[in-house]
């Protein structure tokens, strides 16, 4: 849908506010910015590049003056149409904000701008023998900002956290072109309520962030890996509860259901047992002097009933060869499929079985083809329903099937999105989790934040 070019009072404010070559009005300069990794297009009427906080700031006043749709963008990453500005207005890139502005290793705390790459963040803090914990598969090209907006973990969250446990504070500008701060740059601080956690997530509806105090731990020595190949997910699932209830915690902890590994197999024979019907990629990290008494932990843990094979990778060469199944997956399912709908529902770890189970039942049902992976210590599975999106009849069914996996997930005491966000695609589903009172405190807030509404409207939040 084609949206009103911007009045000649907003290009006025602008042009006062900000360079003219940090500005793009014309359509087919503005293509680039009108889409993100879930596909759908939207042009905007404008795209300004940021170079500084008092820049976005005076962007987000101009927008708040006449009431412009303002969505923030990195890098486009997002695979729920969270930066796709679907209501028009102007797109802000933050991706020339890129500098690390200080590493203070001794505080284990590095402040950056918000288009930093996650991958330009990890190298700065290993350089100091340090690391940021959240690593999302886009770490090599999203930004910051991105990560923070969506909440982004990855597969070492299962014993390092997401981006909401490795954040100390945040600089912002609201919806009403305020500057705040929140949080702090120690560890321990309890002054104020939790902005920083409220922002983050938040999809850019409430304020933009523009700058990062991020928290760093200690890059561990060395690390092993074991996979672990079941009969079927409810062994897979017992062994997993087996090794998130000792005191190892796994650095990582993947799991594949037999569909995945017979589609990545056959992809590419990484010598899986043909018995196997799930299999669970762990590893650890740690100290060399300790790294063996944590494998033989993590392995006791995994063996038990229902195990066709344990391999123990005893150099990196070995483990990446291990990895191989799971780094196999995506471009198996492209080849099957010409579209995928990756979910990333999350559901108690002792309840994985129940949800595969009952994936199995509605693939059955719809006939559509569902293939399950993810994050087995955090109960985080990515649920892919493969497509024909040229076919009317599949893609009706994939929807209604989808609709019901959602249900499954609310019904396991579950929730929608674990590290992907809301954006456009779940946004209609919220209401299914979050409680019509506490909706309308979350409405509440994101009218103080952003008082016109101006802040990435149509995502996240559903109607009134």
């Amino acid at each position: 849908m084609a949206h009103a070019p911007l009045a000649a009072a907003v290009w006025s404010r602008l042009r006062e506010r900000v360079p003219a070559a940090q500005v793009l009005s014309d359509q087919a300069d503005c293509l680039a910015y009108a889409y993100d990794n879930s596909k759908r297009v939207a042009l905007p009427q404008a795209v300004v590049f940021a170079l500084s906080h008092d820049e976005v700031v005076a962007v987000v006043q101009t927008c708040h003056e006449f009431s412009v749709p303002l969505t923030v963008r990195g890098r486009g990453t997002n695979t729920t149409g969270a930066t796709v500005p679907v209501a028009g207005g102007i797109v802000l890139s933050l991706e020339r904000m890129n500098r690390i502005l200080r590493v203070s290793p001794g505080d284990r705390l590095l402040i950056c701008e918000a288009g930093c790459l996650n991958s330009e963040v990890q190298a700065a803090a290993a350089a100091h023998g340090l690391f940021w914990a959240p690593d999302p598969t886009s770490a090599a090209y999203s930004t910051i900002g991105g990560n923070l907006g969506c909440g982004a973990g990855g597969p070492r969250a299962v014993k390092y956290g997401t981006t909401r446990d490795n954040v100390l504070g945040l600089r912002a500008v609201t919806g009403d072109g305020v500057s705040i701060d929140t949080g702090c740059i120690t560890t321990k601080g309890v002054v104020g309520y939790d902005l920083t956690r409220l922002l983050i997530g938040s999809e850019g509806t409430l304020a933009i962030i523009t700058q990062a105090n991020l928290k760093l731990l200690p890059l561990p020595q060395t690390q092993r890996m074991l996979r672990a190949c079941y009969v079927d997910v409810a062994a897979a699932a017992r062994a997993v509860a087996r090794l998130m209830n000792q005191p190892e915690t796994p650095s990582a902890l993947e799991f594949m259901d037999g569909d995945a590994v017979r589609l990545a197999e056959a992809y590419q024979a990484t010598g899986i047992p043909a018995a196997t019907g799930a299999l669970l990629l762990v590893e650890v990290d740690g100290r060399e002097e300790t790294i063996a008494s944590s494998l033989r932990a993590v392995q006791a843990a995994a063996d038990g009933e229902g195990v066709v094979e344990l391999k123990v990778a005893s150099s990196a060469a070995e483990a990446e060869a291990l990895w191989a199944c799971r780094k196999a997956l995506s471009p198996s399912l492209r080849k099957i499929a010409p579209k995928k709908i990756n979910e990333d529902v999350v559901v108690p770890v002792t309840r994985i079985p129940e949800l595969v189970q009952g994936l199995q039942h509605l693939a059955q049902r719809h006939a559509i083809h569902i293939v399950n992976f993810g994050h087995a210590g955090n109960g985080n599975l990515h649920v892919n329903l493969l497509v024909d999106p040229d076919d009317p009849l599949q893609m009706q069914a994939a929807q209604a099937c989808l609709r019901e996996v959602f249900r499954l997930v609310l019904e396991l005491g579950g929730t929608l999105s674990g590290e992907h966000g809301v954006g456009i695609d779940k946004r209609a589903f919220v209401g299914w989790e979050v409680a019509a009172d506490t909706l309308k405190l979350m409405r509440q807030l994101k009218r103080s934040f952003d008082s016109r509404g101006i802040l990435n409207p149509g995502k996240t939040l559903p109607e009134a």
